[in-house]
């Protein structure tokens, strides 16, 4: 079951697709939001739809893929989560989670293109795991406590402009973060109960086509529990909140690879949680 938001750019569609088929939602919620999650929703989805009581969506295929969550309140980040991704960057392994934020008007469809801010030259690519938030979480005593508060996962394209996030941060990272369009998401919300084991999962990035990033959510520094355990220390996590978790060794800021220009295109995935593809634009 995956829950996903289909149609134009602010006039997006709730729609489950099981199987293949596409169902319309709006019987149920006007949109996937953090209080849809929070009460209930995903149960009454799988309710409806074993019961057989969701209509198909006309014309589907023909339909942009928004992002798989409105009203976001929070896209909260951890940086340098995978040891060979900080090696790559000249740094060891951090000793606690490094938290960072990404406006939430970042959030685009996975498929909608990436804009190139004025200027900028070293702009790169990050598949991320993106962790939806279901249930507040504050203060969390243990790794079960917080799984219990995840509604499900998704893909998020972490992309950073380097030069903005290292030398014109003063220390945060946040600059390099927050442009428009600088954090595709989706294509869907595939809840939590239906994710075996969120460390057991391939991730993987190509530009042109060409290979990138090729690891596993395994590698992970602090796993998925063991972050939202920690933040919930310092900050109170809502219904509707983002975390993307990290990205593995394979980005431009590596060395290795050139940063992306207009032309090029990115295509992102995660195992079980499906598949991006951005454009590269100039502003």
């Amino acid at each position: 079951m995956e829950l996903m938001r289909w149609g134009e750019s602010g006039h997006e569609i709730p729609v489950v697709r099981q199987d293949g088929t596409v169902y319309d939602l709006r019987a149920l919620t006007a949109d996937i939001t953090g209080p849809f999650l929070r009460d209930g929703g995903i149960g009454r989805v799988r309710d409806a739809l074993t019961a057989g009581e969701l209509p198909e969506l006309p014309g589907a295929a023909s339909l942009r893929v928004g992002a798989p969550l409105a009203n976001i309140g929070a896209v909260v980040c951890v940086g340098q989560n995978y040891a060979a991704h900080a090696a790559e960057t000249g740094d060891l392994p951090p000793a606690a989670p490094i938290i960072f934020f990404k406006h939430p008007n970042t959030v685009v469809g996975p498929n909608d293109d990436v804009v190139i801010p004025p200027g900028a030259q070293k702009v790169d690519w990050e598949v991320e795991l993106a962790v939806v938030i279901g249930r507040r979480a504050s203060y969390l005593d243990r790794t079960e406590e917080a799984l219990a508060c995840i509604a499900g996962f998704t893909i998020s394209n972490d992309v950073s402009e380097r030069d903005y996030q290292i030398g014109h941060s003063g220390g945060q990272w946040s600059k390099g973060k927050c442009a428009p369009t600088f954090n595709p998401m989706g294509p869907a919300l595939v809840p939590a109960e239906e994710v075996t084991d969120p460390q057991a999962l391939r991730l993987y990035s190509s530009v042109n086509r060409d290979p990138r990033q090729d690891s596993s959510t395994a590698d992970m520094v602090f796993s998925v529990a063991e972050i939202i355990r920690d933040l919930s220390q310092y900050m109170t996590l809502d219904p509707g909140d983002v975390v993307n978790t990290g990205t593995p060794e394979g980005v431009a800021l590596s060395g290795r690879f050139p940063y992306l220009t207009a032309g090029d295109v990115v295509t992102i995935g995660i195992e079980g949680l499906g598949e991006q593809v951005q454009r590269i634009i100039n502003s």
